[in-house]
């Protein structure tokens, strides 16, 4: 984290909010950087929630402003889910947008612990193709029957847009936003993680397989199912294992994050 951003926060929260609130924020700074590790930025846009444990339906996003790569536990932006400010250590606020999509998500979801949406070239070069996500490889095979799509319909200010984006996600734990990007959500901020990693690779995949004339191999329809269902049962997923091992590097290279 730069000189410039530790000075905006005065002390770190950590010795006046919960453990599990505390946790949660380093998880979330962890996501945070390596998103930005894996280049899923886009300079200061783009968001990454996660709820606040307990019961008064919080959530933590990123303070306007700062790049992914300088977000740390202490500078997250505590909100409510109308949009009350309940901690801002920087001072920046956070962004409309970000609240628009993310509120929306955590208010309709109990299931979700972690959202995450991006704009990424090949996330967005996919959601401007009209087939969408298309099971051209394994890791795009993983989202066979389980990503929603929601209509672009401008800059994501309007709060009248927040029902048809859940209702277009559904049960969903992945979505392509129209002429948009991506976004993902979990039962953990690993998990929202790992679903992001992977269908952004899977989009990689498919703007460069349709980048020329080559005759593209389309798997049977009953493979993809196949191969959607052997993801989801993978055991070692629940023990975070790829999570853990991501931590692992952070630390090693730059364990910031936590403060």
């Amino acid at each position: 984290m730069s000189v410039e951003v530790r000075k905006l926060v005065t002390s770190s929260l950590k010795e006046r909010v919960s453990a599990e609130e505390w946790d949660a924020r380093v998880n979330l700074a962890a996501c945070y950087r390596l998103a930005a590790h894996f280049r899923m930025t886009d300079l200061i846009y783009t968001h990454i929630s996660a709820r606040v444990p307990g019961p008064e339906h919080h959530f933590l996003i990123n303070a306007f402003g700062l790049l992914w790569d300088e977000i740390s536990a202490s500078t997250l932006v505590k909100v409510t889910l109308d949009g009350d400010v309940v901690d801002d250590p920087t001072g920046n606020g956070i962004n409309r947008a970000g609240y628009v999509i993310h509120s929306a998500v955590h208010r309709a979801r109990s299931d979700v612990q972690c959202v995450m949406h991006t704009h990424t070239a090949a996330g967005i070069a996919v959601s401007a193709q009209a087939d969408g996500l298309l099971p051209l490889s394994q890791h795009a095979m993983r989202f066979t029957n389980s990503i929603g799509y929601h209509d672009y319909e401008g800059l994501a200010l309007e709060l009248a847009e927040q029902a048809r984006l859940v209702s277009d996600l559904g049960e969903h734990k992945a979505m392509i936003l129209r002429n948009h990007g991506l976004l993902t959500c979990g039962a953990s901020i690993a998990e929202a993680f790992d679903l992001m990693y992977y269908l952004e690779r899977a989009c990689q995949a498919q703007v460069t397989a349709m980048n020329g004339d080559a005759k593209l191999r389309m798997p049977p329809r009953e493979i993809a199912e196949k191969t959607a269902l052997q993801f989801k049962n993978l055991p070692y997923k629940a023990r975070q294992t790829e999570w853990k091992a991501l931590t692992r590097m952070l630390d090693k290279t730059d364990s910031s994050y936590k403060n």
